[in-house]
């Protein structure tokens, strides 16, 4: 009997690539609510409560409402919103970090999906943080650079609107205020005992990312090299499928932040030298950033291979 699968939100960005995803696989069963009751809470709830598993795709406050319209004890869901990402009773959904978490989201009916730019510092700072290389005090800075896909559909109408505002052709600082909204799952997955200094940037692409944190090796445990950084990450990430570390390069060239635009990868570049180290996570936004990630935890909670309908 196939796994009923429903998709709260699909008309969203992410709604619709996770329907990309799995739409066209024989071992689902994709529950589909008719486009004029949307937003029909009584058409809402019972959907809610006939899916083995749904993914939640809506803004926080509606993704808080849909759960509490979940009555039937054996829908699990995935949440791709930012609402339950340190909430009690969640499991956080990021199996590479480590053999506990892949374990705790098999065996969980409430996963909580990782944030885009959240993904890529954790991916980069809690294995640091676990091997005892980053201290839990060190003042982290971070900036990380993405597709306006991210934004969501008016941020997609923006730069895809002819013709383009003159402005929106270069890179954009934004969250200049320090309190970007995956900070807490930030600060809580990697460990850090304070918020790091982040900053995200959004440029005229459509999709992929490249978040880099940036280390004074002096400040670090055992004062490592770069090259000995990027062998313990390497170390680390050594058995997973979706998540690797480039061999390090002398003499780097130039990395662009769409690389893995279309996967569901993500691959560590770090860079440097004796004294200083770089650590960039190069991802597609929209991939293991959002819509891949919420599949692969997918996956997981119903026992298949993780790589089922992303390669």
């Amino acid at each position: 009997m196939k796994t009923k699968i429903y998709i709260d939100g699909q008309s969203g960005t992410t709604g619709l690539e996770i329907y990309d995803r799995i739409g066209k696989r024989d071992d689902l069963e994709l529950l589909r609510i008719d486009e004029d009751k949307r937003h029909d809470p009584e058409e809402r709830k019972k959907f809610l409560n006939a899916a083995d598993l749904v993914f939640l795709c809506l803004p926080d406050d509606g993704a808080r409402e849909a759960v509490s319209m979940i009555e039937n004890p054996d829908v699990r869901v995935v949440d791709a919103s930012t609402a339950h990402r340190t909430a009690e009773g969640w499991t956080y959904g990021f199996p590479e970090l480590s053999k506990e978490q892949r374990q705790a989201i098999r065996d969980s009916h409430r996963v909580a999906n990782p944030g885009c730019h959240a993904t890529g510092l954790i991916s980069s700072t809690a294995p640091l943080v676990r091997l005892g290389i980053l201290p839990k005090d060190y003042p982290l800075t971070c900036f990380s650079l993405t597709g306006y896909s991210g934004g969501g559909k008016k941020m997609i109408r923006d730069y895809e609107t002819e013709p383009v505002r003159t402005e929106l052709k270069a890179p954009g600082i934004y969250g200049r205020t320090l309190h970007h909204k995956h900070l807490p799952e930030m600060q809580k997955m990697t460990g850090l005992l304070y918020p790091p200094v982040f900053l995200p940037v959004v440029d005229d692409y459509y999709r992929g990312m490249a978040g880099t944190i940036s280390l004074q090796n002096r400040l670090l445990n055992g004062t490592p090299t770069a090259r000995d950084i990027r062998n313990a990450l390497a170390d680390y990430y050594k058995d997973e499928h979706f998540l690797s570390v480039r061999p390090f390069e002398e003499k780097p060239g130039t990395i662009y932040a769409n690389a893995l635009a279309g996967t569901n990868r993500l691959e560590l570049v770090v860079s440097g030298n004796e004294d200083q180290t770089t650590v960039t996570a190069l991802f597609d936004n929209l991939g293991k950033g959002a819509s891949g990630a919420a599949v692969q935890n997918m996956n997981i909670m119903l026992g298949l291979p993780e790589e089922t309908g992303l390669e």
